[in-house]
């Protein structure tokens, strides 16, 4: 074994309880973000695979029931999931006999009917579609804040172990009267190894962060220009 190793771990086992508490906290901390790194990337990974397998067979297609019976089958794909919505929405609005119309203005027996009747037509189309990117933003975005949180509280954490590291070392100082490098040396090295903890575990959850948040934005985009186009299609092929 790497004699270093076996200083760092002498060190670690030699530390104060302050120093152990702050260390087993960015263990937690550690751990719980690569746990969410692994996660977000076989789900995001997923999702882009899922998603351009779907959107293909969606512009090859263009037949809108063929296209629901493949999005069933893709259910790590955020834009089929979006469609799934869509597409149940416009098929209640045509079992239910409801215009599908883009305009505004409702006819006399429009007019005389109930309140939530004003409301039909393709707008209905869109609010569903605009909940489910909400809602899938929200799925995509979730347990990826606490990778902000580990990036931004991981250094101070450590380096509240070091600064208390480094009291108790400067406090056995005063209790030896010596000053030493030799007295000095091993407390503020044990202090210091907070803090380099706290980095370690900070700079990767950074990392991950921006990584994913980069990778949801665009997937994201692709939900916005994707539920535009299915309108689009809508307005220009099914309304009469």
């Amino acid at each position: 074994m790497d004699p270093t190793e076996i200083d760092i771990l002498n060190m670690v086992m030699n530390a104060g309880p302050m120093v152990k508490f702050v260390l087993l906290l960015l263990l937690f901390f550690s751990v719980t973000s690569l746990s969410i790194m692994i996660i977000k990337y076989r789900y995001i990974k997923r999702a882009y695979n899922e998603s351009a397998i779907f959107t293909d067979f969606f512009w090859k297609s263009r037949n809108l029931s063929n296209a629901f019976v493949k999005a069933k089958q893709l259910h790590g794909s955020p834009i089929a999931r979006v469609f799934r919505v869509g597409y149940v929405e416009l098929k209640k609005l045509s079992r239910s006999g409801v215009p599908i119309t883009p305009d505004s203005t409702h006819s006399s027996e429009a007019e005389s009917a109930s309140l939530g009747s004003g409301f039909t037509g393709i707008d209905n189309i869109k609010r569903a579609l605009r909940r489910a990117i909400n809602a899938e933003t929200t799925r995509m975005t979730r347990m990826v804040p606490f990778l902000a949180t580990t990036g931004n509280t991981a250094p101070f954490i450590g380096l509240f172990g070091t600064v208390w590291g480094i009291m108790n070392s400067f406090r056995g100082i005063g209790l030896k009267g010596s000053a030493s490098l030799a007295v000095v040396a091993p407390g503020i090295s044990e202090a210091l190894i907070a803090t380099a903890a706290g980095l370690a575990v900070a700079i990767p959850a950074v990392i991950a962060f921006n990584h994913f948040m980069h990778k949801i934005r665009i997937i994201e985009s692709e939900l916005h220009n994707f539920s535009a186009d299915f309108l689009n299609i809508i307005e220009r092929d099914i309304i009469k």
